[in-house]
This record gives C-alpha cells, sequence and structure tokens, in this order.
C-alpha cells in the first residue's frame, strides 16, 4: 500500500497540472491586463499587444506566420472549426447559388437524391470523438459523403489506403496525429505527400489536409511546412498550460468559413471576447514544452520502456495494445483478460493511483473502446478490460514500481471472482 498522504497521477493523456512558471504568468495578466484586447483605450491596446505578442511566440514555434494561428477555447473547438469551417466553403463551390441536394420521388415511391456529388471527407475509424461525431453528422444531415479508413493491427492508419479513399469530390483528409487512447503515433508527412500528389495531378481538385496534434504536441516535431498540413488543432490542457484554450493553425489561403456568430475577433473566424490569461498561458506552455522536448522524450522513454517490462513480466497474459514502437513515449494502453478495467480504475484510485480506462472523453460511455475494436476483435473489447497508463513530467521509476505493486495485489484479490 501507498503512504497515506502519497499519490501517482498516470493519467496525464486526459489532463496536465499547470506549471508554475505558466501559472505565475497567467496571474500576472489576470491582475494586471483584464482590459478588452477590442477596446481602443491604452489598456486595451494592452491587451491587444498581449495578445498578438503570444500568437507571434506560438506561430514562431509551429514555424507558421502570425495570422494563420487563431485561438479557441480548445481542440474541441478547433476540431470543429477545421471541418464545418472548410465544409461550408466548400459547400459554395458544390453549389453555387446556395441551393442544396433535393430528395425526389421515383416510381418505387421511394425517394432518392439525384444528380449531385456531396464534399467528401476522408478520416480513420481511431479519430478523437471531436472528429467523428462531427463527421457522424455531416453524414445525417446530408452536407458530406465520409470515408473512414480502417487503421492496421498496430493502431497505424496506411498513408496507400488514405490515397485509395480519395475521390473526385474529397475536400478534407483529416488524421490525428497521436492517438489519444493507444498514443499510437500517425505517418503524418507521407500522408501528406499522398495529398500534395493528388492536387498536383488534379489540377481541378484541392484536397486540404487537417491533423488534430493534441497528444502530440509534447513529444513529436510540430513545424508545420515539414509535415505539410494546412490545418492543426491542439490545446492548452495537455502541454501543463490552462484549460478551456486552444489553437487552429490555418494555413495562408486555405478557404474556410466560420461556424460562430458575433463579433470580428480573431480574423472574423472567432468571436467572443479573447481568453487573455489563457492564451498567454497557452504561449508560455508550449514554449516550455519544446524547451524541454528532447530530454523529456529520452527520460519518458526509457521509463516507458521499465515500465512496459515490468508489466509484462509480473502479469499473466497482459497484451500491450497498439504498435509498439511508433507510440508516444508516454502511453502504455494494456489489456488484462477478464478483469473489468473500470474496476481496476476504482481499485488504483481507492489506493492513490489514477489511470483510466479509455478516452476520458468517452469514460461514461459504457460501450467498450472503439479504438481498441479498430484494433482487436471487437466482441473482446466488449468487455472493458483495457486501461490507459499515461506518465508525464513528474511521474518517477518509484511510482511505477508502486503501481505495479498495487495492481498485482488488486488482480490477487480480483481474480477470486474472475477467473
Amino acid at each position: 500500500m501507498l503512504k497515506s498522504n502519497r499519490k501517482i497521477y498516470l493519467d496525464y493523456a486526459s489532463a496536465t497540472p499547470v506549471d508554475l512558471s505558466v501559472l505565475r504568468g497567467m496571474h500576472k495578466v489576470l491582475k494586471e491586463n483584464y482590459a478588452n484586447a477590442s477596446s481602443l483605450h491604452d489598456l486595451g491596446v494592452e491587451s491587444k499587444q498581449i495578445l498578438e505578442k503570444s500568437r507571434f511566440e506560438v506561430a514562431n514555434i509551429l514555424g507558421a506566420h502570425a495570422d494563420e494561428i487563431v485561438f479557441t477555447s480548445g481542440a474541441t473547438e478547433s476540431n470543429n472549426l477545421a471541418i464545418l469551417g472548410v465544409l461550408e466553403n466548400s459547400l459554395q463551390i458544390f453549389y453555387p447559388r446556395g441551393s442544396r441536394p433535393v430528395l425526389r420521388e421515383g416510381r418505387s415511391g421511394k425517394k432518392t437524391e439525384e444528380n449531385f456529388l456531396l464534399p467528401h471527407i476522408v478520416t480513420t475509424n481511431i479519430e478523437h470523438p471531436s472528429v467523428l461525431e462531427v463527421c457522424k453528422y455531416l453524414e445525417k444531415e446530408k452536407k458530406a459523403e465520409v470515408t473512414y479508413v480502417s487503421v492496421e493491427k498496430n493502431g497505424i492508419v496506411d498513408p496507400q489506403k488514405i490515397k485509395q479513399a480519395i475521390k473526385e469530390n474529397t475536400i478534407l483528409v483529416s488524421v490525428m496525429y497521436a492517438n489519444n487512447e493507444i498514443g499510437t503515433i500517425q505517418p503524418i508527412a507521407e500522408i501528406a505527400k499522398v495529398i500534395r500528389y493528388s492536387n498536383k495531378n488534379n489540377p481541378k481538385q484541392k484536397i486540404y489536409f487537417h491533423t488534430d496534434a493534441t497528444q502530440a504536441i509534447n513529444y513529436l516535431p510540430i513545424k508545420v511546412e515539414k509535415l505539410g498540413i494546412d490545418l492543426m488543432s491542439f490545446n492548452g490542457g495537455k502541454i501543463y498550460g490552462p484549460k478551456g484554450v486552444g489553437a487552429l493553425y490555418l494555413k495562408r489561403k486555405t478557404p474556410i468559413n466560420k461556424i460562430l456568430f458575433g463579433g470580428s475577433q480573431e480574423f472574423k473566424l472567432r468571436p467572443g471576447t479573447e481568453n487573455l490569461a489563457g492564451i498567454v498561458g497557452l504561449a508560455d506552455a508550449l514554449k516550455l514544452t519544446e524547451k524541454i522536448k528532447e530530454k523529456e522524450i529520452k527520460r519518458l522513454s526509457a521509463l516507458h520502456s521499465y515500465f512496459m517490462q515490468k508489466l509484462l513480466n509480473s502479469v499473466e497474459g497482459l497484451k500491450i495494445n497498439g504498435d509498439i514502437e511508433n507510440r508516444l513515449p508516454n502511453n502504455l494502453n494494456v489489456s488484462i483478460p477478464k478483469i473489468p478495467s473500470d474496476l481496476l480504475v476504482v481499485e488504483l484510485s481507492a489506493r492513490g493511483i489514477f489511470v483510466s480506462e479509455k478516452s476520458a472523453c468517452k469514460s461514461g460511455d459504457k460501450a467498450g473502446s472503439y479504438v481498441l475494436s479498430a484494433i482487436n476483435n471487437p466482441k473482446l473489447c466488449k468487455k472493458n478490460n483495457s486501461i490507459r497508463f499515461s506518465m508525464g513530467r513528474q511521474t518517477k521509476k518509484e511510482d511505477i514500481d508502486d503501481t505495479v505493486s498495487a495492481l498485482l495485489e488488486i488482480l490477487k484479490k480480483l481474480k477470486r471472482w474472475y477467473n
């Protein structure tokens, strides 16, 4: 058992604590720079200057222009803006007079859609809900056609399958940089090459490429030109910055419509008074992340290998979900046969160890993980026997040792009922 006051947090993929240096910068802004950045008086101008300084800092780290950074309330809004915004703009091309497809009654009495193409979106079957749910909504409302490309058994999508999914009416490809549940890293640069090739060989067609980089920012290269993307989403809550703030990188000349209405903030794409303290916190967190990235990757990679081997050697029948090599250094998603994952989460929590059974965004959903169903036997995944350990800056080797010891104690107890 852990000491009564000791806590082990292994859920960094869900949320990270705000770094103290980030918190100090935000506190200063909250205390001194409370004026609206849209106000014309001196205090408003000062707030505006702080806002634009943060925009420049974020852009500089991404290798982008300042006017390519749109601040939002988080990655969910950024994903929605990217997909819906590009889609709404494309509808003006598909239906230039504002017309929409009409359902006509055929001879059989059934209503059918005639003589039109819907805009087409390509994505994968393991995207975050803020991408998948938007795509499902667009299908339901007959606003878009969507192809969900299946990932391989290792949780990584084959770029050639993306190529095969592209059609004459494809307008957008959206593939996450790293998966939030199993940590697998997608070949974004290779997919970008596929899209560039398609655009080059079909000059009348223009496909844009969006990636949700929320989980990747801490550990992977994020220079947007090298990645070859047009849009990229991320937020502050995953990089030791504040929750409730995020950004969308939007490459110049990428056509996009606003999806919210109100003021003219954020290049008229995201109305509403800017969360100045949050934006400053996001910029500071991103700067710190880049400063320590290389060192932290090395440290966590060693911890990851140690953790994985310790679990494999200690827990009978344990399986690692997702590719062993091409994954984030902080993510370890495992399945333990016969033992319900929610029970493991509760038992570990009772011992001061905090983990997840799947994406925090779907934790209240009783259904099994759709990500694990995509790479494993769906029938087995319905049993919900996987848990996600995600490490972070405060994780130490002794935390791993204590976690494995606690897990073995729990399994010994539970196997009396689940054998």
